[in-house]
């Protein structure tokens, strides 16, 4: 824990020296931002959903984004399809189970590609990382219902059946990969009245994945650095519109040594 604030500040200096190549598979509402988003670290980002070009395509990429915002048939198979290349390739798959229980197909893809795929990290809200355990749990849409706190007992126990690490994203982020706990406390409220900011965060963790193959550490440094924009976005921005271009900003002018210096982790 004590030396996350320094691992935070590395991975961040790893990604602009290397601009590390994001796959994204992702949806039609964020693809614009979170490409942006990535530009902006550092990375270097490509959407790419064919079925005949993702095997390919994930094939020399730093990491591999699974985000399943606006699904269709077509897109579930070349999710999986290119999951399976990366899971062979060793390369890290981040998923995002956007409205994970809202819906079966919804619920039903990110259990797939759960199954089918090798994960190293799943981020989504309390909502979304309950309904990959339990059947009966809800989400409002894409929105949460449920708290971290709520979620954070069954996190714990996920992630140790899957082997994976959850990060569930909210005020606090909590990060756990069903022995130990990590918790983020940098952000800021606006980032909830922006489209695409989990989706953003899912990313920013692809990238600092692609530079630091320790999934918990890795997610745990990324939280930090996005939330960290988030706060220096709001000295700047006072409503969502002048805010989402502000985040864009900050992911691109803070330094690794004001990450270092302003990370809020507890155990």
């Amino acid at each position: 824990m004590k030396r996350l604030p320094e691992k935070a500040a590395r991975n961040l200096s790893e990604i602009r020296k290397k601009k590390p190549l994001i796959h994204n598979i992702t949806n039609f509402v964020v693809m614009n931002y979170t490409a942006n988003a990535l530009l902006a670290m550092g990375a270097s980002p490509v959407m790419a959903h064919a079925s005949n070009e993702v095997e390919e395509m994930v094939s020399f990429a730093g990491a591999l984004v699974l985000n399943i915002g606006t699904l269709t048939d077509d897109w579930i198979a070349s999710m999986i399809k290119a999951g399976k290349k990366a899971s062979e390739s060793k390369i890290p798959i981040i998923l995002d189970p956007v409205g994970s229980g809202a819906t079966s197909l919804r619920t039903g893809a990110a259990k797939r590609i759960i199954r089918e795929t090798r994960v190293s990290v799943i981020r989504g809200n309390a909502s979304e990382i309950l309904s990959l355990r339990q059947d009966d749990s809800k989400t409002k849409g894409v929105d949460s219902i449920h708290s971290v706190e709520t979620a954070a007992g069954p996190a714990k126990i996920l992630a140790g059946e899957l082997g994976t690490v959850l990060a569930v994203t909210g005020p606090t982020d909590l990060i756990t990969d069903g022995k130990q706990v990590i918790q983020v406390s940098n952000g800021h409220p606006l980032m909830g009245y922006v489209t695409g900011t989990g989706c953003a965060a899912t990313v920013t963790i692809a990238a600092f994945l692609s530079v630091d193959r320790d999934p918990v550490s890795a997610t745990a440094t990324a939280l930090a650095f996005f939330g960290l924009a988030g706060e220096v976005a709001a000295k700047n921005a006072s409503a969502p519109g002048s805010f989402m271009i502000a985040m864009l900003d900050a992911l691109y002018t803070i330094t690794p040594e004001e990450l270092m210096r302003n990370c809020k982790f507890k155990d």
